[in-house]
């Protein structure tokens, strides 16, 4: 049976994890969610071969960077398990972790950024899941159809 390839879009703040680090180390660790909604995507749906749009929130040029590709499935992330790491969770277990990361692969930086602010003005994108009120998961799938459509846009 041939694996489907879903397609994302992954936030971090440029100060945390910018696509120039993920540049520089080329496969990097994608951690720190801490979210159950995102954590059971990472379980459940996503997968190697998948593709991502990396995304810088929080920051002057806020949006779409860059592309990424998923290279190891879910497995458990470290940070929950250190008492100095920001991500630290006293309450999940080794034997019962809570959190799960994935390993991302560098694809490409894009010649600019896709902002946010463009994104919403283009009723091409309206359904797209990051314009939608409300709508703050720092993981999120979007549809072939809009990967496509970013990916000519940038």
């Amino acid at each position: 049976m041939t694996k489907t390839t879903n397609y994302w879009i992954m936030k971090s703040e440029p100060h945390e994890f910018s696509i120039d680090d993920l540049k520089k180390k080329d496969v990097s660790i994608w951690d720190g969610i801490r979210n159950y909604q995102v954590r059971n995507m990472i379980r459940d749906v996503m997968g190697v071969g998948d593709r991502a749009f990396f995304y810088h929130s929080s920051s002057k040029e806020i949006g779409i960077v860059g592309e990424m590709e998923i290279i190891k499935s879910a497995y458990p992330d470290p940070t929950q398990f250190k008492a100095n790491s920001r991500y630290f969770d006293k309450g999940s277990k080794k034997d019962a972790p809570r959190w799960l990361s994935v390993d991302v692969k560098f694809v490409a930086k894009f010649p600019r950024t896709l902002t946010l602010a463009e994104i919403k003005l283009n009723p091409k994108f309206e359904s797209l899941p990051l314009v939608k009120k409300g709508n703050r998961l720092s993981i999120m799938p979007i549809s072939k159809a809009h990967y496509d459509l970013i990916k000519k846009t940038v």
